[in-house]
């Protein structure tokens, strides 16, 4: 069964498909109003959505289909401890797809094995987001024409920022993108994004503190939240939270053709003033979320036949005495899942969760 859990598990080719697509949904949306008669989304929302949530059940909806489902844990038999693939196999017996958003890093990987329909990840904790990602690349196609040669401004949480992850995984395929990752030290880019796309032979990039040095030279500034949510001390929060604003004054050096994203919501880091600035890109971006995910429900549904496989190439392995050790893996909540790793560096023996992306050590 063909599911969608990370924007890799789509060549770019399939990604230039699906954005033909959703421009001709725009374009002609009475060609696809009965596509999905008689099928039925369900959306396994764990955590709080907006966005996602509603242009799921939009989208759904505009192709003439039916949705059902849940909003937050404690309005499902997880609040009395039932396990991932126990739930989406019982949802997989009343829905043909499946949207599913969960705090736990993985736990859309572990939906996917057990469901007997497809499964899109809808935002695993700090880990992917891939329909934002559709999202995302959608509205640069739309904005700039091109997903090539482009430098690429990445601010603020990119440690947790899930939307950022799978942005870097997916335009690093693209020739000619420079990354610029600005943030301050305690939320860099995590090492295994780092080591997996950007650097020598990958993508070129550069970091720096500084939004104001780095904003002349983007072509697309994404903006993102600091995640109250994915700190374990509050304090933390608090010392971080206002480290980047976006006002009109510090736009005043960027190019007139600059595209400003973000994956929403905003607190206060963009203000409201930048919005009339015909740069301000965010909430089209959001609008953009429906018609590229109709056609992502379009896509799964009629390969749904197709068995699912992960991207990775690296083989699976157990590591006998192993286990992740990151809090926010679906390993350390889900009943007798097996850990498994995979090797990313034999040479240096660096294995990690294939749930997650954690980093582990075996022990010796």
């Amino acid at each position: 069964m063909r599911s969608l859990i990370d924007i890799l598990e789509l060549s770019t080719e399939e990604i230039d498909a699906l954005i033909r697509v959703a421009e001709d949904m725009i374009a002609h949306p009475e060609a696809y109003a009965d596509a999905c008669r008689g099928k039925i989304l369900g959306t396994l929302f764990f955590e709080p959505s907006t966005r996602t949530r509603l242009s799921f059940t939009s989208a759904m909806m505009t192709l003439g289909g039916n949705v059902l489902g849940f909003s937050e844990a404690t309005s499902s038999s997880a609040s009395k401890g039932e396990s991932v693939a126990d739930t989406v196999r019982m949802v997989s017996s009343y829905s043909d797809i499946i949207a599913m958003r969960h705090p736990k890093e993985g736990a859309p990987l572990v939906a996917a094995q057990s469901a007997s329909v497809p499964v899109i990840n809808a935002g695993d904790g700090g880990h992917f987001h891939p329909t934002q990602t559709l999202t995302d690349l959608f509205t640069i196609k739309r904005k700039k024409g091109r997903l090539e040669n482009l430098t690429v401004g990445l601010c603020g949480d990119l440690k947790f920022g899930r939307t950022v992850h799978s942005l870097i995984a997916a335009m690093s395929r693209y020739a000619g993108i420079r990354f610029v990752l600005i943030s301050p030290e305690e939320l860099k880019l995590p090492g295994y994004i780092r080591h997996e796309y950007l650097g020598e032979g990958k993508s070129a990039f550069s970091e720096m503190t500084s939004l104001e040095a780095a904003m002349p030279e983007l072509d697309i500034l994404y903006m993102t939240r600091i995640q109250q949510e994915r700190f374990a001390f509050h304090d933390d929060y608090l010392r971080l939270k206002d480290s980047y604003i976006l006002t009109p004054e510090k736009l005043k050096n960027a190019k007139p053709d600059l595209c400003i994203l973000h994956p929403l919501p905003r607190v206060n880091e963009i203000s409201v003033a930048v919005d009339d600035d015909p740069r301000a890109c965010y909430f089209e971006q959001a609008a953009n979320g429906r018609y590229i995910r109709m056609a992502l429900i379009l896509k799964l549904l009629s390969e749904k036949d197709i068995p699912y496989q992960r991207q990775e190439s690296q083989q699976e392995v157990s590591l006998d005495g192993t286990a992740c050790q990151n809090p926010r893996c679906i390993t350390t909540t889900e009943q007798e899942l097996p850990q498994r790793f995979r090797c990313v560096d034999s040479e240096h023996g660096v294995y990690r969760c294939v749930y997650c992306d954690g980093r582990v050590y075996p022990k010796r």
